[in-house]
């Protein structure tokens, strides 16, 4: 007769809970950094939810400088996943397995990433943590939150295969002078906007096959509620051309 524990493991199922949302600069997945800590300047919020919204479960949490944060691909979890995928570490044309990278097309879409905590707010029973240099697409739903801890998470002489150290960059930032004068305006409501800027592109988000090859079309990206323009400028050098308002187009 077969006793309860093991017709649950034959369900292969299990089902979560989400424990917050993230409130992200990202607006599409275009642009995220593929790494989590690449991009200092990016920052935003996690809102916890439900029975997790308890200044209880974050008591002490304050202490740790990061944390882990186990949330879903909602963004491309539609999509389905393959067994194998292109990393673009390797060019976008090399096939390895799915759980040799960090892609987001996963048999569970399950991701985890290393983020600053900056500080935890508790206002009228609501908890929000404040976190930093993150790769969360907005509304990322939120599964499981634990301390970072370096002792035991970092290890230096690991060995990461094609991705054991972070890729160079030779591009340089700049930014043409109508979006220097939009920036004076958008930076009192976005600190920090144009290393934000500067930190995302110098990461080069263009499709992996395109780095390194002349390319002269506009790209857009969408941060905060802003769209910005850039174009590559030869092969090294990328010029901000335009930003503009998503809701109104304006400086308003």
């Amino acid at each position: 007769m077969q006793n309860k524990t093991d017709k649950r493991s034959l369900d292969n199922k299990i089902e979560f809970n989400f424990i917050g949302r993230v409130h992200s600069p990202y607006k599409e997945k275009f642009a995220i950094p593929r790494q989590p800590g690449l991009v200092s300047a990016a920052k935003g919020t996690i809102t916890l939810t439900g029975a997790a919204n308890s200044p209880e479960l974050v008591r002490e949490l304050a202490q740790f400088s990061h944390i882990w944060v186990l949330f879903v691909f909602h963004g491309t979890q539609e999509q389905g996943w393959k067994p194998l995928v292109r990393p673009p570490r390797l060019g976008g044309n090399t096939k390895v397995g799915v759980l040799a990278t960090r892609s987001t097309f996963r048999p569970n879409p399950i991701g985890m990433s290393v983020v600053k905590l900056d500080s935890i707010e508790v206002e009228k029973q609501q908890v929000v943590l404040h976190i930093s240099a993150i790769d969360l697409l907005d509304t990322t739903p939120i599964i499981d939150i634990k301390p970072y801890v370096p002792y035991s998470d970092s290890l230096p002489q690991a060995n990461a295969g094609f991705a054991q150290s972070q890729p160079p960059s030779n591009l340089q930032i700049t930014f043409n002078q109508k979006v220097k004068e939009a920036l004076v305006e958008y930076n009192k409501n976005y600190p920090d906007l144009a290393l934000f800027i500067e930190q995302v592109l110098i990461q080069d988000p263009r499709p992996a096959y395109k780095q390194g090859k002349s390319d002269d079309k506009v790209y857009g990206m969408s941060l905060y509620d802003l769209n910005i323009q850039w174009q590559m400028q030869g092969l090294t050098s990328i010029e901000v051309i335009d930003i503009t308002s998503i809701t109104t187009d304006s400086l308003g």
